[in-house]
Protein backbone atom coordinates (compact mmCIF):
# COMPACT_ATOMS: atom_id res chain seq x y z
CA UNK A 1 0.00 0.00 0.00
CA UNK A 2 2.31 2.42 0.45
CA UNK A 3 4.70 1.86 -2.11
CA UNK A 4 1.72 2.16 -4.37
CA UNK A 5 0.31 5.84 -2.99
CA UNK A 6 4.28 6.98 -2.99
CA UNK A 7 4.09 5.90 -6.61
CA UNK A 8 0.71 7.62 -6.98
CA UNK A 9 2.67 11.04 -5.85
CA UNK A 10 5.44 10.66 -7.71
CA UNK A 11 3.35 10.57 -10.94
CA UNK A 12 1.93 13.80 -9.67
CA UNK A 13 5.14 15.53 -11.12
CA UNK A 14 4.52 15.00 -15.17
CA UNK A 15 1.04 15.57 -14.20
CA UNK A 16 1.53 19.04 -12.77
CA UNK A 17 4.73 19.71 -15.01
CA UNK A 18 1.93 19.06 -18.24
CA UNK A 19 -1.16 21.08 -16.75
CA UNK A 20 1.56 24.08 -16.02
CA UNK A 21 3.07 23.94 -19.75
CA UNK A 22 -0.65 23.92 -21.27
CA UNK A 23 -1.73 26.95 -19.10
CA UNK A 24 1.14 28.57 -19.52
CA UNK A 25 1.42 28.92 -22.93
CA UNK A 26 -2.79 29.32 -22.91
CA UNK A 27 -2.19 32.67 -20.69
CA UNK A 28 1.04 33.55 -23.20
CA UNK A 29 -0.61 33.88 -26.00
CA UNK A 30 -4.10 35.02 -24.64
CA UNK A 31 -3.99 38.54 -26.41
CA UNK A 32 -4.01 41.25 -23.58
CA UNK A 33 -0.71 42.60 -21.69
CA UNK A 34 -0.36 42.68 -18.12
CA UNK A 35 1.90 45.49 -17.78
CA UNK A 36 -0.70 47.88 -19.65
CA UNK A 37 -3.40 46.86 -17.35
CA UNK A 38 -1.49 47.21 -14.27
CA UNK A 39 -0.50 50.71 -15.56
CA UNK A 40 -4.06 52.00 -17.11
CA UNK A 41 -4.61 52.38 -20.63
CA UNK A 42 -2.97 56.43 -20.95
CA UNK A 43 0.03 55.03 -19.11
CA UNK A 44 3.19 55.99 -21.42
CA UNK A 45 4.15 53.69 -23.58
CA UNK A 46 8.24 53.87 -21.73
CA UNK A 47 6.70 53.13 -18.77
CA UNK A 48 4.97 49.89 -19.99
CA UNK A 49 7.94 48.99 -21.85
CA UNK A 50 10.58 49.11 -18.69
CA UNK A 51 7.66 47.66 -16.77
CA UNK A 52 7.60 44.20 -18.79
CA UNK A 53 11.44 44.25 -18.41
CA UNK A 54 11.27 44.47 -14.51
CA UNK A 55 8.48 41.15 -14.77
CA UNK A 56 10.31 39.46 -17.10
CA UNK A 57 7.70 39.81 -19.48
CA UNK A 58 9.58 40.26 -22.81
CA UNK A 59 11.98 37.27 -22.17
CA UNK A 60 11.74 34.73 -24.85
CA UNK A 61 8.65 32.08 -23.88
CA UNK A 62 10.65 29.08 -22.46
CA UNK A 63 13.17 31.39 -20.48
CA UNK A 64 9.71 32.74 -18.78
CA UNK A 65 8.30 29.14 -18.46
CA UNK A 66 11.59 27.57 -17.11
CA UNK A 67 12.00 30.26 -14.36
CA UNK A 68 8.12 29.68 -13.25
CA UNK A 69 9.01 26.38 -12.62
CA UNK A 70 12.23 26.90 -11.41
CA UNK A 71 10.45 29.43 -8.89
CA UNK A 72 7.39 27.18 -8.16
CA UNK A 73 9.72 23.87 -7.26
CA UNK A 74 12.96 25.11 -5.21
CA UNK A 75 11.75 28.53 -3.92
CA UNK A 76 8.06 27.35 -3.50
CA UNK A 77 6.94 30.34 -4.92
CA UNK A 78 3.90 30.87 -7.81
CA UNK A 79 4.81 34.55 -7.99
CA UNK A 80 2.91 37.25 -6.86
CA UNK A 81 -0.68 39.00 -8.57
CA UNK A 82 0.06 41.58 -10.73
CA UNK A 83 -3.30 43.13 -9.18
CA UNK A 84 -2.87 42.82 -5.66
CA UNK A 85 0.74 42.65 -5.35
CA UNK A 86 0.17 39.63 -2.88
CA UNK A 87 2.13 36.38 -3.45
CA UNK A 88 -0.37 33.91 -5.28
CA UNK A 89 -0.46 31.06 -3.05
CA UNK A 90 -1.59 33.32 -0.17
CA UNK A 91 -4.59 34.40 -2.43
CA UNK A 92 -5.91 30.80 -3.12
CA UNK A 93 -4.98 29.85 0.80
CA UNK A 94 -7.66 32.68 1.93
CA UNK A 95 -10.34 31.55 -0.50
CA UNK A 96 -9.80 28.03 -0.80
CA UNK A 97 -11.58 26.74 2.31
CA UNK A 98 -15.26 28.43 1.06
CA UNK A 99 -14.86 26.31 -2.27
CA UNK A 100 -14.01 23.49 0.21
CA UNK A 101 -16.63 23.66 2.17
CA UNK A 102 -19.33 24.78 -0.68
CA UNK A 103 -18.00 21.38 -2.30
CA UNK A 104 -18.00 19.37 0.47
CA UNK A 105 -22.00 20.23 1.36
CA UNK A 106 -22.95 20.20 -2.39
CA UNK A 107 -21.38 16.24 -2.13
CA UNK A 108 -22.69 15.38 0.68
CA UNK A 109 -26.29 16.69 -0.50
CA UNK A 110 -25.72 14.69 -3.49
CA UNK A 111 -24.71 11.63 -1.91
CA UNK A 112 -27.57 11.55 0.91
CA UNK A 113 -29.86 11.87 -2.28
CA UNK A 114 -28.77 9.82 -5.11
CA UNK A 115 -27.38 6.34 -3.31
CA UNK A 116 -30.71 5.95 -1.39
CA UNK A 117 -32.96 6.99 -4.65
CA UNK A 118 -30.60 4.83 -6.65
CA UNK A 119 -31.35 2.07 -4.43
CA UNK A 120 -35.01 2.14 -4.20
CA UNK A 121 -34.67 2.34 -8.47
CA UNK A 122 -32.63 -0.53 -8.49
CA UNK A 123 -34.54 -2.51 -6.19
CA UNK A 124 -38.09 -1.35 -7.87
CA UNK A 125 -37.08 -1.23 -11.41
CA UNK A 126 -39.52 -0.47 -13.81
CA UNK A 127 -41.76 0.63 -11.57
CA UNK A 128 -43.78 4.04 -11.02
CA UNK A 129 -40.83 5.11 -8.76
CA UNK A 130 -38.25 4.04 -10.91
CA UNK A 131 -39.66 5.54 -14.31
CA UNK A 132 -40.19 9.47 -12.55
CA UNK A 133 -36.70 9.37 -10.31
CA UNK A 134 -34.94 8.55 -13.83
CA UNK A 135 -36.92 11.52 -15.65
CA UNK A 136 -35.79 14.08 -12.61
CA UNK A 137 -32.58 12.62 -12.18
CA UNK A 138 -32.40 13.14 -16.50
CA UNK A 139 -33.26 16.74 -15.81
CA UNK A 140 -31.37 17.38 -13.04
CA UNK A 141 -27.76 16.38 -16.00
CA UNK A 142 -28.71 18.22 -18.47
CA UNK A 143 -29.58 21.41 -16.20
CA UNK A 144 -26.81 24.12 -16.49
CA UNK A 145 -25.88 25.15 -12.48
CA UNK A 146 -25.90 28.78 -13.45
CA UNK A 147 -29.22 28.10 -14.60
CA UNK A 148 -30.70 26.54 -11.92
CA UNK A 149 -29.00 29.11 -9.17
CA UNK A 150 -30.58 31.80 -10.60
CA UNK A 151 -34.23 30.27 -10.47
CA UNK A 152 -33.47 29.34 -7.17
CA UNK A 153 -32.55 33.10 -6.49
CA UNK A 154 -35.78 34.30 -8.12
CA UNK A 155 -38.04 31.76 -6.24
CA UNK A 156 -36.26 31.75 -2.76
CA UNK A 157 -34.82 34.72 -2.67
CA UNK A 158 -36.83 37.44 -4.48
CA UNK A 159 -39.97 35.77 -4.50
CA UNK A 160 -40.47 34.24 -1.18
CA UNK A 161 -37.68 35.95 0.84
CA UNK A 162 -36.45 32.70 2.97
CA UNK A 163 -32.91 32.55 2.10
CA UNK A 164 -29.88 35.60 0.45
CA UNK A 165 -29.15 35.87 -2.22
CA UNK A 166 -25.63 36.44 -1.95
CA UNK A 167 -22.61 35.95 0.51
CA UNK A 168 -21.12 32.71 2.52
CA UNK A 169 -21.34 33.33 5.88
CA UNK A 170 -23.91 31.86 7.69
CA UNK A 171 -25.89 28.04 7.32
CA UNK A 172 -29.09 30.25 5.63
CA UNK A 173 -26.08 31.71 2.72
CA UNK A 174 -24.36 28.21 1.99
CA UNK A 175 -28.31 26.52 1.10
CA UNK A 176 -28.60 27.73 -2.65
CA UNK A 177 -25.54 27.21 -3.45
CA UNK A 178 -24.97 23.76 -1.76
CA UNK A 179 -28.51 22.60 -3.23
CA UNK A 180 -26.97 24.01 -6.57
CA UNK A 181 -24.41 22.22 -7.00
CA UNK A 182 -25.23 19.16 -5.61
CA UNK A 183 -28.38 18.32 -7.06
CA UNK A 184 -26.81 18.07 -10.71
CA UNK A 185 -24.02 15.66 -9.01
CA UNK A 186 -27.24 13.86 -7.03
CA UNK A 187 -28.58 13.35 -10.58
CA UNK A 188 -24.79 11.51 -11.41
CA UNK A 189 -25.05 9.39 -8.54
CA UNK A 190 -28.32 7.95 -8.49
CA UNK A 191 -28.18 6.80 -12.29
CA UNK A 192 -24.69 5.23 -11.48
CA UNK A 193 -26.23 3.63 -8.52
CA UNK A 194 -29.10 2.34 -9.80
CA UNK A 195 -26.77 0.72 -13.11
CA UNK A 196 -24.55 -0.72 -10.53
CA UNK A 197 -27.31 -2.23 -7.83
CA UNK A 198 -29.01 -3.99 -11.63
CA UNK A 199 -25.73 -5.28 -12.08
CA UNK A 200 -25.24 -7.21 -8.74
CA UNK A 201 -28.89 -7.90 -7.48
CA UNK A 202 -28.78 -10.11 -10.66
CA UNK A 203 -25.75 -11.90 -9.30
CA UNK A 204 -26.09 -16.36 -8.44
CA UNK A 205 -24.81 -15.25 -4.86
CA UNK A 206 -27.81 -12.75 -4.86
CA UNK A 207 -30.04 -15.63 -5.47
CA UNK A 208 -28.57 -18.02 -2.99
CA UNK A 209 -29.08 -15.24 0.00
CA UNK A 210 -32.51 -15.16 -1.20
CA UNK A 211 -33.24 -18.59 -1.55
CA UNK A 212 -31.93 -19.22 2.10
CA UNK A 213 -34.58 -17.33 3.56
CA UNK A 214 -32.05 -13.75 3.91
CA UNK A 215 -34.42 -10.70 4.52
CA UNK A 216 -34.50 -8.79 1.80
CA UNK A 217 -33.47 -5.79 4.02
CA UNK A 218 -30.27 -7.63 4.48
CA UNK A 219 -29.70 -9.00 1.09
CA UNK A 220 -29.45 -5.67 -0.17
CA UNK A 221 -27.62 -3.78 2.48
CA UNK A 222 -25.08 -6.29 3.38
CA UNK A 223 -24.51 -8.06 0.11
CA UNK A 224 -25.47 -6.42 -3.24
CA UNK A 225 -24.77 -2.96 -2.06
CA UNK A 226 -21.47 -3.44 -0.60
CA UNK A 227 -20.39 -4.97 -3.89
CA UNK A 228 -22.05 -1.85 -6.07
CA UNK A 229 -19.93 0.42 -4.27
CA UNK A 230 -17.12 0.42 -6.10
CA UNK A 231 -18.45 2.57 -8.97
CA UNK A 232 -20.51 4.42 -6.99
CA UNK A 233 -17.25 5.67 -4.86
CA UNK A 234 -15.58 6.77 -8.39
CA UNK A 235 -18.34 8.54 -9.46
CA UNK A 236 -18.55 10.55 -5.92
CA UNK A 237 -14.73 10.98 -5.80
CA UNK A 238 -15.06 12.38 -9.50
CA UNK A 239 -18.06 14.78 -8.32
CA UNK A 240 -15.99 16.32 -5.28
CA UNK A 241 -12.80 17.07 -7.65
CA UNK A 242 -15.11 18.10 -10.42
CA UNK A 243 -17.29 20.31 -7.66
CA UNK A 244 -13.24 21.54 -6.15
CA UNK A 245 -12.41 23.40 -9.45
CA UNK A 246 -16.29 23.45 -11.46
CA UNK A 247 -17.90 25.61 -8.96
CA UNK A 248 -16.70 28.73 -11.29
CA UNK A 249 -20.08 29.73 -12.28
CA UNK A 250 -21.99 28.85 -8.42
CA UNK A 251 -19.62 31.36 -7.37
CA UNK A 252 -19.52 33.91 -9.24
CA UNK A 253 -24.10 33.50 -9.25
CA UNK A 254 -24.01 33.85 -5.91
CA UNK A 255 -21.04 35.98 -4.62
CA UNK A 256 -18.88 34.04 -3.12
CA UNK A 257 -15.42 34.12 -2.25
CA UNK A 258 -14.00 30.91 -3.28
CA UNK A 259 -11.12 29.76 -5.59
CA UNK A 260 -13.34 29.72 -8.90
CA UNK A 261 -14.51 33.41 -8.65
CA UNK A 262 -10.42 34.17 -7.69
CA UNK A 263 -9.80 32.95 -11.30
CA UNK A 264 -12.50 34.44 -13.11
CA UNK A 265 -11.59 37.84 -11.55
CA UNK A 266 -7.74 36.99 -12.44
CA UNK A 267 -8.64 35.72 -16.02
CA UNK A 268 -10.80 39.36 -16.99
CA UNK A 269 -7.48 41.58 -15.75
CA UNK A 270 -5.19 39.51 -17.30
CA UNK A 271 -3.56 38.18 -14.19
CA UNK A 272 -1.97 35.37 -15.71
CA UNK A 273 0.15 34.47 -12.45
CA UNK A 274 -3.10 33.58 -10.46
CA UNK A 275 -5.04 32.08 -13.28
CA UNK A 276 -2.11 29.19 -13.38
CA UNK A 277 -1.56 28.97 -9.50
CA UNK A 278 -5.18 28.33 -9.29
CA UNK A 279 -5.30 26.04 -12.02
CA UNK A 280 -2.10 24.09 -10.61
CA UNK A 281 -3.77 23.95 -7.25
CA UNK A 282 -7.04 22.46 -8.54
CA UNK A 283 -5.05 20.17 -10.35
CA UNK A 284 -3.57 19.09 -7.44
CA UNK A 285 -6.19 18.48 -5.09
CA UNK A 286 -7.76 16.45 -7.73
CA UNK A 287 -5.16 13.99 -8.31
CA UNK A 288 -5.12 14.02 -3.99
CA UNK A 289 -8.45 13.39 -4.23
CA UNK A 290 -8.23 10.88 -6.87
CA UNK A 291 -5.48 8.76 -5.01
CA UNK A 292 -7.79 8.92 -1.49
CA UNK A 293 -10.89 7.14 -3.26
CA UNK A 294 -8.31 4.70 -4.66
CA UNK A 295 -7.55 3.69 -1.10
CA UNK A 296 -10.90 3.59 -0.02
CA UNK A 297 -11.28 0.59 -2.04
CA UNK A 298 -9.32 -1.23 -0.07
CA UNK A 299 -11.67 -0.84 2.63
CA UNK A 300 -14.77 -1.73 0.94
CA UNK A 301 -13.54 -4.64 -0.65
CA UNK A 302 -10.52 -6.50 0.53
CA UNK A 303 -10.05 -8.51 -2.70
CA UNK A 304 -8.29 -4.83 -3.83
CA UNK A 305 -6.26 -4.26 -1.25
CA UNK A 306 -4.79 -7.71 -2.01
CA UNK A 307 -3.70 -6.41 -5.06
CA UNK A 308 -1.76 -3.74 -3.76
CA UNK A 309 0.25 -6.16 -1.96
Amino acid sequence: MHKYILRRLLLLIPVMLGVSFIVFTMMYFTPGDPARIMLGESAPEADVQRLRDDLGLNDPFFIQYGRYVKNAVVNQDMGRSYITKRPVFDEIAARFPNTLKLASMGVLIAVVIGVPIGIISATRQYSLFDNISMVVALIGVSMPNFWQGLLLIILFSINLAWLPSSGFDTWKHMILPAVTLGTSSAAIITRMTRSSMLEVVRQDYIRTARAKGQKESVVINQHALKNALIPVITVIGLQFGYLLGGAVLTESIFGISGVGRLMVDSIKSRDMLVVQGGVLFIAVTFSIVNLGVDILYSFVDPRIKSQYK
